[in-house]
């Protein structure tokens, strides 16, 4: 069986081999176990921009190489639309090639993509849409085009759509779906930290304005005002870094709050085995990886209701919902440190959840998926 995956994230060649971003090619090395032969339609980079990559780890037949793009300026505009007859043509060709059809969506690339399938009605399709599918959410236009063409049963035929959390109004195509992180022999007791003090809060990911770290440090800050014992490591780079720091500086909180930058997965696995409470304040999200992988360890994801977010707090069960109003959330977070057991019992929930979906699941999945 051919697979053919059609993506706007970039291979990086260097030499003869090539590399793409790290949680990227440890996914796709799933898909490729269950296919004989598997192409990709992206664009090739040559420089890594900053990426975190990893070496292709499995065998590669094609590379239908397409151009990236975006409509910023006058020129990019008019780049954009000779790549796009180009991209199509490319896109068209490697459908053509293929068995199995899987769209990496959303972007550009995946936006012709879903329009050129509809010319493919019997080939067997996925697509994996790893952002925000609530229809109600505010997103570009061609995010919303993209997700009105996959769920149309008249356009797009033979298509599984994997989409995370479960939504009202799902056409027959959707399919609700997550990602993991670990595997089930990885899973072991984490000590009971709710009995020792000072709370300790974690923040892992970029450090840039959709993540909101500027609002996790501000949150922390308010709460040592009102007394709460606490404190903040922040895992990860970003254009916000400079900022925090100096807010840091000038509020003399730096031993309270510290900025770590990038660390291995070790490193990151242990501290949320020791922290309290994860925070995640996102503008947007599909599966936010880092409040599953909190949970995973018994830390309480503090995050906000965006995407799949509240389904996976069931509303506040397994962790807290954020308002963005800093005295609303510092009231709210005070009044639950006051019940430790509480607490304790939350975080167990969140365990509980977040253990169901492990990797070996998650190929087993993309098995069914592939060999129905």
């Amino acid at each position: 069986m051919k697979l053919l995956v059609i993506s706007a994230a970039p291979f990086i060649k260097k030499g003869n081999d090539y590399y793409a971003y790290s949680p990227y090619v440890k996914e796709l090395a799933v898909w490729a176990n269950y296919a004989d032969e598997i192409a990709f339609t992206c664009p090739i980079w040559e420089e890594d921009n900053g990426l975190l990559i990893s070496k292709i780890s499995f065998a590669v037949t094609k590379i239908y190489e397409v151009k990236s793009f975006n409509v910023k300026t006058v020129k990019n505009k008019f780049l954009a639309l000779l790549y796009s007859f180009i991209n199509s043509f490319l896109i068209f060709k490697s459908m053509f090639w293929a068995d199995h059809i899987h769209l990496r969506c959303p972007g550009n690339i995946s936006l012709m993509g879903c329009i050129v399938q509809i010319f493919f009605p019997h080939k067997v399709k996925t697509a994996k849409y790893a952002g925000n599918w609530d229809l109600k959410s505010k997103q570009p236009i061609s995010y919303r085009l993209q997700k009105w063409i996959l769920r149309n049963t008249f356009l797009t035929k033979n298509m599984q759509v994997l989409v995370y959390g479960e939504w009202e109004n799902s056409t027959k195509n959707i399919k609700p779906f997550f990602t993991a992180s670990y595997y089930a022999s990885e899973i072991h007791p984490v000590a009971d930290r709710w009995d020792r003090r000072p709370w300790h809060v974690v923040f892992v990911g970029t450090l840039g304005a959709n993540k909101r770290p500027m609002y996790v440090v501000q949150l922390v800050a308010k709460l040592r005002e009102r007394g709460v014992p606490i404190t903040l490591a922040l895992y990860g780079h970003g254009a916000e870094h400079a900022r925090i720091t100096q807010f840091i500086q000038e509020q003399n909180l730096s031993e309270w709050i510290i900025c770590y930058g990038n660390q291995p997965r070790e490193v990151i696995q242990q501290a949320l085995c020791e922290a309290h409470f994860l925070c995640l304040p996102s503008q947007s999200e599909g599966w936010p990886k880092a409040v599953a992988e909190a949970m995973f360890w018994g830390a309480i994801p503090w995050a906000t209701p965006v995407s799949c977010v509240p389904q996976m707090l069931n509303k506040g069960q397994r962790g807290l919902i954020l308002t963005l109003d800093i005295n609303r959330d510092v009231d709210q977070i005070q009044q639950a440190c006051t019940d430790p057991n509480a607490l304790r019992q939350q975080s167990q929930l969140a365990m509980e959840w977040s253990r169901q979906y492990t990797l070996d699941a998650f190929e087993m999945a993309i098995r069914k998926l592939m060999q129905p």
